[in-house]
C-alpha cells in the first residue's frame, strides 16, 4: 500500500500566526506532482503560492477557500506515488511535514472523477534565480529561492494571473475566464481586474453577452406580478406605530465573520501595542504661508521628519521593553501609513535622509503601487525607525496614531487650513498642517519630543 503523509501549513514569513486559503489548484483525488502549485494562500503581508511537498494523490484538503489556517497544522493529505519524483530526506526544507500515517490507517483511495471533472494541469512553478534573505519561509523545494514571494502568472483553468490578482477578482466577485487579459503572454493583470470590477462586464454567475441577445428576442410570457415583501427598512411597524428597537442579540441583521489577512494582523498588532507602550501625543500647527508654488506636501513632511530625527536622535530609535535597551538609528528609514480596503500597510522608505524631494516622491509612489497591487516584498513592510500618517489627505485634524514596538515614535499630519495668524501690524490668513506626534515615554523624555515637534515646524515654515 502507498505511504500516506501530512503536509503541515508552514510558517509564510516572520512567525506569523495563521494564514487564508485563497484558491486550491487541485482537489482531492487529484494526482500533483513535486513542486506543483498545491494552494494559494494570503498571509498579513502577501499573496502567495504554496508548492506541494510531495508527489501522488491528495487524499484530504483541510479548507475550504476563505478558511484560516494556522500555522503548522495539517493543510493536506497525500498518499506518495512511488513511481513519481520525491524528495530525499537530505533535501528537506526545514519544514514539517507530518510524520508518515501506518499503512493501514491510510485512507482508502477516492475512485477516479468523472473525465468531464478531470483536474486541469498547472504549469510547473519556476524559482527565481534571487536567493532570498530568510529562507526558513520558503516551502517545497526552493529552499534557496524567492520563487514563493516573487510571484509568477499560473495558467489555472486556462487562465494566467499572479495570486495577488486571483485573491482580488474573489474579493471583487470577478469571473477571470470573462476580464480581457492585457498582461504579458495574455496574463489577466491587476487593472484588468479592476476594470472589470467598475464596468461589471465580468461578474460571478452573470450570464455571457452571447446568450442576452437571443434571450431578448424571444418574447416573455406574460407573468402575474406576485406580491412582493418589502425588506426596506422603516422607523414605523406594521400597526404605523413607532418601530420599538431591540438588543442586537435578540435579532442580528449581520453575521460575525472572521477577520482575514491584513486586517487581521492588524488587530494583533494594535492590540499588542497598546498593551506594551506608553503614549503621549504631543499637537502643534506648522505654519506654512511662506511654501512657494509647486512644494509637495509628502516630501516636505518626510524631510522635516529627516531633520529632526537629527537633531533629535531619541525619537528616531528602537526600544526594547523587556530587555530596558535603547538603540539610535544613524538613517532615518520611515514606516509610510498606506490605508487598503483590505487593511492597512506600513512599507519602508529607506534611507530617506539621502533623497531629495524628487526621490522621495518616486520611492513614495513605487511604496504606494506595490501595495496596491500587492506584489511588496515582505521585507519591506518591517524594519523602519520611525513612521508618518497622512490621515489629513482623507480628513481630520489631530490624532493620537499608535506607536508600533519596537519604534518609539510616530508623526500624524492633519488636514491643511487657513486660520488668522497675528503678525506686526494686525492679523493675516496663514495655512497650517495640523501635526500630531505619539511617542513612548518609556524611552523618550517630554523634552525631546518637543523639541522634535520644533524642529519639523521649523523646516517646514521654509519656503522651499
Amino acid at each position: 500500500m502507498s505511504q500516506t503523509k501530512n503536509f503541515n501549513l508552514p510558517d509564510l514569513g516572520e512567525g506569523l500566526p495563521d494564514a487564508t486559503i485563497v484558491e486550491w489548484f487541485v482537489k482531492e483525488g487529484d494526482v500533483i506532482k513535486l513542486d506543483e502549485p498545491l494552494v494559494s494562500m494570503e498571509t498579513a503581508k502577501a499573496v502567495v503560492e504554496v508548492p506541494s511537498p510531495f508527489s501522488g494523490t491528495v487524499l484530504k484538503l483541510s479548507g475550504a477557500a476563505g478558511d484560516i489556517i494556522t500555522t503548522g497544522a495539517v493543510l493536506a493529505s497525500f498518499a506518495l506515488d512511488p513511481n513519481l519524483p520525491q524528495r530525499a530526506d537530505g533535501q528537506d526544507t526545514g519544514h514539517s511535514h507530518g510524520h508518515a500515517a501506518p499503512a493501514a490507517a491510510a485512507a482508502p483511495t477516492p475512485p477516479p472523477l468523472p473525465t468531464a471533472a478531470a483536474p486541469v494541469a498547472a504549469e510547473e512553478a519556476k524559482p527565481a534565480a534571487a536567493e532570498r534573505d530568510d529562507a526558513g519561509t520558503v516551502v517545497g523545494a526552493m529552499q534557496s529561492s524567492n520563487a514563493v514571494h516573487a510571484e509568477q502568472a499560473l495558467a489555472v483553468g486556462g487562465v494566467k494571473a499572479v495570486p495577488a490578482v486571483r485573491a482580488t477578482a474573489r474579493k471583487l466577485g470577478v469571473d477571470l475566464s470573462r476580464v480581457r487579459a492585457t498582461g504579458a503572454d495574455g496574463a489577466v493583470t491587476m487593472a484588468d481586474v479592476k476594470q472589470a470590477a467598475a464596468d461589471g462586464s465580468a461578474k460571478i454567475g452573470a450570464a455571457p453577452a452571447a446568450v442576452a441577445a437571443p434571450a431578448a428576442a424571444a418574447p416573455a410570457p406574460a407573468q402575474v406580478a406576485a406580491p412582493v415583501q418589502s425588506d426596506a427598512r422603516t422607523p414605523l411597524s406594521a400597526a404605523g406605530k413607532p418601530m420599538r428597537t431591540q438588543p442586537p442579540g435578540v435579532v442580528a441583521k449581520g453575521q460575525p465573520e472572521p477577520l482575514k489577512g491584513v486586517r487581521r494582523n492588524m488587530a494583533r498588532v494594535m492590540a499588542d501595542a497598546h498593551s506594551k507602550v506608553v503614549p503621549t501625543t504631543l499637537n502643534d500647527d506648522a505654519d506654512i504661508h511662506a511654501w512657494l508654488p509647486g512644494n509637495d506636501v509628502t516630501a516636505r513632511l518626510v524631510r522635516s521628519i529627516v531633520v529632526a530625527a537629527q537633531k533629535v536622535p531619541a525619537m528616531n530609535a528602537w526600544f526594547d521593553g523587556e530587555a530596558l535597551t535603547r538603540t539610535l538609528h544613524a538613517q532615518v528609514d520611515i514606516g509610510i501609513a498606506v490605508d487598503t480596503d483590505d487593511g492597512l500597510f506600513v512599507p519602508a522608505l529607506r534611507n530617506a535622509d539621502m533623497l531629495d524631494a524628487r526621490g522621495i516622491r518616486e520611492g513614495v509612489n513605487r511604496l504606494r503601487e506595490q501595495v496596491e497591487a500587492r506584489s511588496i516584498a515582505a521585507s519591506e513592510l518591517s524594519g523602519y525607525t520611525i513612521s508618518l500618517s497622512n490621515f489629513g489627505m482623507f480628513a481630520g485634524r489631530y490624532a493620537t496614531p499608535v506607536v508600533v514596538p519596537p519604534c518609539v515614535a510616530i508623526v500624524g499630519a492633519g488636514r491643511a487650513r487657513h486660520q488668522m495668524t497675528p503678525v506686526m501690524g494686525g492679523v493675516e490668513a496663514h495655512k497650517v498642517i495640523p501635526l500630531s506626534v505619539t511617542f513612548d515615554h518609556r524611552a523618550a523624555t517630554g523634552g525631546e519630543a518637543a523639541r522634535f515637534l520644533r524642529a519639523m515646524m521649523d523646516d517646514l515654515a521654509l519656503a522651499s
